[in-house]
């Protein structure tokens, strides 16, 4: 039986790959395996078959009543597969999680909704998972996904435990991943370790990671936000960066930065233009007057 088993996951991962029939071929091993998986044999021979990869291009968000079927029974494919290690390991290394993410997040089937956020939940505590599901924004997305009215009580169960696990792996960040998850998000406030000078003493040479990423974002901040307070807070942590790295007014210069805050200046939000004036001196006068202007 289990040599007539991995015979047929062979064959399935076939079809995937060179479907035999143009509509039916992909659908139809995809409900089949949705099935299968459910056997820890099938999941072995499923993962040495290099199956795992053929699931991924498939989940992506879906409209018709096909389409979103497929999808369906492709997330519940990945969700058996998200309580067998080997094939955990492989989700971890591809783009499986922002793909589950982006899915969660725009879809409107409860079904599909359910098993998206029962595989995450699986992977919540697995490797990695935990911290990339937080810079993906996904403790917003559960938020919004609560204040929807759905019918399921246990999607709601899971909403809720999702939510916990998240708290739990956001207290465990570092300050400096919260600074880093509020920047990559765009949403900017008065949070402490903001005007702290402690967290920018301890932190600022973290801001040189991926060749000033975390700079970059706050910049494209003052570009693209229609938000007065993130605008605000993207000037106040430019010149705070300014301020405290020793190479803080070149690299901020070369960055570009320079126009876009003093194009803020005559922002109609006060709290916008004391932020940018505030950047602007010390790109200007450097580090050695932030005490005074900071006064």
């Amino acid at each position: 039986m289990d040599d007539v088993l991995k015979g047929l996951v062979e064959w399935l991962c076939n079809q995937l790959r060179n479907p035999s029939h143009p509509s039916r071929a992909v659908p139809s091993s995809i409900s089949c395996l949705s099935t299968l998986l459910k056997e820890p044999i099938v999941r072995s021979s499923f993962v040495q078959a290099d199956g795992v990869k053929l699931l991924i291009p498939m989940i992506s968000p879906a409209s018709t009543q096909q389409s979103i079927q497929l999808l369906y029974e492709t997330c519940l494919c990945v969700w058996l597969l998200s309580y067998y290690e080997p094939a955990v390991e492989y989700l971890a290394t591809s783009r499986t999680l922002p793909r589950l993410v982006e899915v969660v997040k725009s879809s409107t089937k409860e079904k599909v909704v359910r098993v998206v956020v029962l595989t995450l939940k699986n992977l919540l505590s697995k490797g990695t998972f935990g911290p990339q599901m937080v810079e993906l924004g996904l403790p917003q997305i559960v938020q919004s996904l609560k204040a929807q009215a759905w019918s399921d009580e246990d999607l709601l169960e899971s909403l809720n435990q999702l939510e916990e696990g998240l708290k739990d792996n956001i207290k465990k960040m570092s300050s400096f991943d919260k600074y880093k998850q509020e920047v990559l998000l765009g949403h900017l406030d008065w949070s402490p370790m903001h005007k702290d000078p402690n967290f920018w003493r301890e932190n600022i040479s973290s801001f040189e990671e991926n060749d000033f990423q975390i700079l970059r974002v706050l910049i494209t901040i003052l570009d693209t936000s229609g938000d007065p307070r993130a605008l605000a807070v993207a000037c106040y942590d430019l010149s705070q960066f300014i301020q405290h790295h020793s190479s803080g007014r070149l690299i901020v210069n070369d960055l570009k930065a320079k126009e876009r805050v003093m194009k803020l200046m005559n922002h109609e939000n006060t709290e916008v233009t004391k932020n940018a004036l505030l950047c602007i001196q010390r790109l200007f006068l450097g580090a050695k007057y932030a005490s005074f202007l900071q006064a």
